[in-house]
């Protein structure tokens, strides 16, 4: 095809500031008293666990191959504190944190657009708030900023024609709710948020090609780094696109998607906050796979069965969750954490679900390797909701038992409690952090508005000296 052949059609003149522009001015000049207090809580406790998830992610098996490139990129850099592990550079810091955060299957998803948030938003934020001062409730708002970004930009790509292009979304719209905190804490003008909108999205990328693999994470990894790039390079007044959401040629809506909804984007924007819909994991496992747990949960508090009572389990997954999970193998830790046969094997096995049920040993474990593979099947059904899950058990003694959940344990229709976030925090610490300084950033986390550095709370995050 010819240049002349190959029209661009040029983008409407208009009053009217561009999407882009108007999330920059709102970021900008968001303050404290602007965000809800109901909205700084949901904050606060996803913050929480998001460093429990970070210090979880510390023990994974690839986070050393992570550390060890960012020193390589800035061999000797400090200034910027890795959770639970050694002083990097600040971009390597943000790198590596966004690995930890996702590295257990832990960290939190927005399920409209299947994606994973704070590994993306809360380490740019943090590195651009060390050693400038920030306080506590700086942060704050400056995550819901973040935050608010990423789940409106997902809401406004569209997620099934995005999903259908190969996407992975957070590699493609977390490097812009980093950007847009980094920013916020740096005190960007609107203008510089605007460009750093603009920067982030030239960094958008990410397919599902990686899936079953680690590289699947290393979209939130890099998304992490992107989005701090952006914030700093548009503080250094580079100049940048004037719109990258909407753009009839080369905008994230028109090439990741089909359009999309702008609308979605900035409707009731400051009014209304989309991240509530947030939702937590309190299990170590794909996101997509909380709704099986849940209910494999159900079983055992409702039924009290043990794994010699089962002649024969069969659980009914939505056909999406099932082309993921369905068939899954369980030949390595990383697969477990996707497959629903050993997770369910592993849950009546051991009434649990944490880090110790995906070491190599327990994954080999010929006990619960036979159950998964000769007493559970799964099966694709339409009629079960997206993200829940129906088993239908056939007991020893005749009996057969059918239990149903339409809502994971964590969605915000049954949210997970400050309690079980915080007992996820202190059994997440007590493996990489001393009981004192676990204890110490806990309470200043549940007292983040009121902390006047936030580098008082990576002091104590930090590996020790």
């Amino acid at each position: 095809m010819s240049l002349a052949n190959h029209t661009i059609a040029p983008a409407q003149l208009s009053d009217e500031p561009s999407p882009s522009a108007r999330i920059g001015h709102w970021a900008a000049t968001l303050s404290v008293a602007d965000v809800p207090a109901s909205i700084r809580e949901r904050v606060m406790l996803l913050l929480i666990d998001t460093i429990a998830s970070a210090l979880a992610g510390r023990d994974s098996a690839e986070r050393a191959q992570v550390e060890a490139t960012a020193v390589t990129l800035a061999p000797g850099a400090t200034g910027g504190t890795v959770i639970a592990g050694p002083a990097l550079s600040p971009i390597g810091a943000a790198f590596v944190n966004g690995y930890q955060i996702t590295a257990a299957n832990l960290c939190d998803v927005y399920r409209p657009s299947l994606c994973h948030v704070t590994p993306e938003v809360v380490p740019p934020a943090l590195a651009a708030a060390e050693g400038r001062g920030i306080s506590g409730g700086r942060l704050i708002t400056a995550l819901a900023a973040g935050l608010e970004t990423v789940v409106r930009v997902g809401d406004g790509l569209d997620y099934a024609p995005f999903r259908e292009r190969g996407w992975h979304s957070p590699g493609v719209i977390g490097p812009l709710g980093g950007a847009v905190a980094a920013g916020s804490v740096q005190g960007l003008s609107s203008d510089e948020l605007t460009r750093a909108l603009s920067l982030a999205g030239s960094q958008s990328a990410g397919t599902f090609a990686q899936w079953g693999t680690p590289g699947v994470k290393f979209h939130q990894a890099r998304g992490a780094m992107a989005g701090l790039i952006a914030a700093t390079l548009a503080g250094e007044g580079f100049a940048a696109a004037a719109e990258i959401l909407t753009a009839p040629d080369g905008g994230l809506l028109t090439t990741y998607s089909d359009g999309g909804n702008p609308a979605a984007l900035t409707a009731g924007l400051g009014e209304s906050w989309t991240l509530e819909q947030i939702s937590v994991r309190l299990w170590p496992a794909a996101s997509s796979l909380q709704g099986a747990l849940s209910v494999a949960f159900d079983l055992i508090a409702q039924e009290h069965v043990r794994p010699d009572d089962i002649r024969a389990l069969r659980m009914h997954l939505h056909p999406t969750t099932y082309d993921l999970h369905g068939e899954m193998s369980f030949d390595n830790r990383f697969r477990a954490l996707l497959s629903t046969r050993y997770c369910t094997s592993v849950i009546l096995h051991d009434r649990s679900c944490w880090l110790e049920q995906f070491t190599a040993e327990r994954v080999g474990d010929p006990v619960v390797r036979r159950f998964a593979e000769e007493r559970i099947s799964v099966f694709p059904d339409p009629q079960v909701a997206l993200n829940g899950a129906r088993l239908e058990v056939e007991l020893v003694d005749g009996r057969v038992v059918g239990l149903t959940r339409a809502i994971p344990h964590g969605d915000p229709a049954d949210p997970a409690s400050l309690d079980e976030v915080v007992d996820k925090f202190r059994r997440s610490a007590r493996s990489v952090l001393s009981n004192e300084r676990a204890e110490r950033a806990l309470d200043l986390l549940l007292s983040i508005e009121e902390l006047a550095d936030v580098d008082l709370l990576l002091a104590q995050l930090r590996a020790a000296d």
